[in-house]
């Protein structure tokens, strides 16, 4: 089954649910892409029923029954609820023809020794974001409307039915080509970690039946689209991460790039954590070791990493690389965690194969990390790097 968004899903049947399970049900069940269409339109009209009625826990309860039931419904669904809360279809009105409308994000993920900002955007620094997303990223035809706003994590809609709230708002602004000014006293409070991602969102249109990506069109590419996007697209956004290392991700439809962003942050927290700790402490990084545990709690959540320098059992630093929602035990993770290592250039990778408690500190609320002897310890940076860095990393 395909990794879903950070929406929880709710295990309580609603009103509705059953509507929404026997149509995906027949939807997965079809033969023919003109059966497809049949259901897709029915399923695709009851969804957009419960988005405008706010029924959150009807969606979360159709989920929860077909992923439990296994099989393709639950992905016939889940692409449908995402396409429903991140896409708007207006007809033709005026002299205009019809229009499609994209929620999308562009993910940038970065790392600090300060607090990574987020927060408003100020027009200028708006309008040239503008400018490289139609330059690279968008197709020619294409019309924008941006959210005045840098998000992190914790401010991202939370729902599909608050993600499709937010596609409203932009899809208004992206018809007049104007952006959307949000109160930044209604966000949410940011986390700080030394590593983590900020979202550009927005929306775009197009007539209907057109490209809304340059790499729709007929000369374009997504690899030439990313590779303009990093290059050009990273300046526009440097002047909102000052302090910040930073790596700008694909611009995509809004689930696709936070699903993207969730599965990129993870490699790259852990190059973070080792150039951070190299320039921190003014140590190479084949001084450093990395020990790599699995954490339970009913069954395997995620993997911490925490870092000793040298032959130390004091464990200097820790990271966290959870499993995303396709991902169980049979996943190749402690590879993959060891093979990012040793590209960043440690030579000691330690992994423990007994399963540790899902377990954090009493008085802060940190995570445990595993030292070399096995057991979950707070990490603790030497006091000589403590006062510039933050408590955790992430």
């Amino acid at each position: 089954m395909k990794q879903r968004s950070r929406f929880s899903r709710r295990t309580k049947q609603a009103p509705g649910a059953e509507e929404l399970i026997r149509l995906a049900t027949q939807l997965s069940q079809s033969g023919s892409r003109l059966e497809d269409a049949f259901w897709e339109r029915r399923l695709a009209a009851s969804i957009d029923r419960m988005l405008r009625g706010q029924d959150e826990a009807a969606l979360s309860a159709a989920l929860d029954h077909l992923y439990g039931a296994g099989g393709r419904a639950y992905d016939a669904l889940a692409d449908m609820v995402e396409s429903c809360a991140e896409s708007r279809h207006y007809p033709a009105a005026g002299s205009g023809g019809d229009q499609d409308v994209l929620l999308f994000a562009a993910p940038v993920l970065a790392w600090s020794r300060y607090a990574i900002p987020a927060g408003p955007i100020d027009p200028e620094a708006l309008n040239n974001l503008r400018v490289q997303l139609l330059a690279h990223v968008f197709a020619a035809d294409a019309r924008l409307g941006l959210a005045d706003y840098l998000f992190s994590p914790d401010q991202l809609p939370q729902s599909y039915c608050e993600a499709a709230t937010l596609t409203e708002k932009l899809a208004r602004s992206a018809l007049h080509g104007r952006d959307l000014k949000l109160d930044a006293g209604l966000m949410a409070e940011t986390m700080h970690f030394l590593s983590d991602t900020r979202y550009l969102i927005g929306a775009v249109c197009a007539p209907a039946g057109l490209p809304l990506f340059r790499w729709q069109e007929e000369d374009g590419s997504r690899g030439e689209a990313i590779k303009q996007w990093r290059a050009q697209g990273g300046e526009a956004l440097r002047s909102l991460l000052p302090a910040c290392a930073t790596e700008p991700l694909l611009p995509q439809s809004f689930h696709a790039a936070v699903r993207e962003a969730d599965r990129a942050s993870r490699p790259y927290s852990l190059r973070s954590a080792v150039a951070f700790l190299q320039t921190t402490l003014n140590v190479p990084a084949a001084n450093l070791r990395a020990v790599v545990a699995p954490y339970y709690d009913r069954q395997l959540e995620e993997y911490r990493i925490g870092f000793t320098l040298g032959e130390s059992i004091e464990v200097v630093h820790g990271v966290v690389w959870p499993l995303l929602e396709s991902e169980d035990e049979a996943a190749e993770l402690p590879g993959q965690i060891e093979s990012v290592l040793r590209e960043a250039g440690l030579r000691e990778v330690l992994a423990l194969d007994h399963r540790f408690p899902l377990e954090y500190c009493d008085d802060c609320g940190a995570p445990l990390y595993p030292n070399p002897e096995g057991e979950p310890v707070h990490a603790e940076l030497p006091e000589q790097g403590e006062e510039a860095a933050p408590r955790h990393l992430h």
